[in-house]
């Protein structure tokens, strides 16, 4: 059996980060918009004696073991729908940059137990998907649903928005990539002085420690950054070339989350 899954990014349309949990993480008040780059899951299945995973794929920036949250999702999976023993293979073309604000690990992640579902004729509702969505990560609820959403909670908690069609451009830091943890840390000890105003808290949290993510705001006032960073977007224009930047132009909003190519 096999299926072929692709994986759209998000980028934060806005995000407000409104207070701490008590399970350590922030809640958050964002709207996030799937966008036309994608990477792509090609899922294989055979009967097997014992379970195995097996992960590869084309980026040498992420590791193709139990590490991944592909390889986490694939297992909650197994252990959710008790399927009869098989060998799974998962081969990720990797387009989205890693640690990018773009959500490219919840994507695939979520991308992984949606095209498991299929293959495995849907054991799970989407209902059923949507709580091992959560148990996973913030943003793999968005990502399962894609369009655009206002998300709440820490991320898990969705209410459709009518979708907005429009071109959005991309850069980042070529050797830059910025966690979440990194993010919101820094956030929470900056919030004691005071909040300057950012359509995204992060950014405002990140900015000074950073001087490539400040030549960018340098060059593009308008530019937004999605997420954690260390991704910038501007909607409707494009972004010059520029030597130790990536740069993806003329993207599109898109009113889908992952799906069966």
């Amino acid at each position: 059996m096999e299926i072929k899954i692709q994986c759209p990014a998000k980028i934060n349309l806005t995000l407000k980060v409104t207070g701490k949990r008590p399970d350590g993480f922030h809640n958050i008040e964002s709207i996030m918009q799937a966008i036309s780059l994608f990477d792509y899951l090609t899922i294989t299945a055979e009967p097997a004696e014992k379970f195995t995973i097996n992960l590869s794929g084309t980026s040498d920036e992420i590791p193709y073991d139990e590490k991944n949250i592909v390889y986490k999702a694939t297992k909650l999976f197994i252990e959710k729908t008790k399927i009869n023993p098989c060998r799974i293979n998962i081969y990720i073309e990797k387009n989205i940059p890693v640690a990018a604000g773009l959500a490219g690990g919840s994507t695939n992640a979520a991308g992984t137990l949606f095209g498991l579902n299929k293959l495995f004729s849907e054991p799970l509702n989407k209902q059923g998907l949507h709580e091992l969505c959560a148990s996973l990560g913030s943003d793999l609820n968005f990502c399962l649903e894609g369009g655009r959403q206002m998300t709440t909670g820490r991320g898990e908690i969705l209410e459709s928005l009518p979708f907005e069609e429009f071109y959005v451009s991309l850069i980042k830091p070529v050797n830059l990539g910025i966690s979440a943890r990194e993010a919101y840390t820094k956030f929470s000890v900056k919030e004691k002085i005071g909040q300057e105003k950012f359509v995204n808290d992060l950014e405002w949290a990140i900015l000074d420690d950073y001087p490539e993510l400040q030549t960018i705001k340098t060059l593009y006032p308008e530019s937004v950054m999605s997420g954690s960073g260390s991704t910038y977007y501007v909607i409707g224009k494009e972004f010059a070339p520029a030597e130790g930047f990536w740069i993806k132009n003329n993207l599109t909003s898109i009113p889908y989350g992952v799906k069966v190519v």
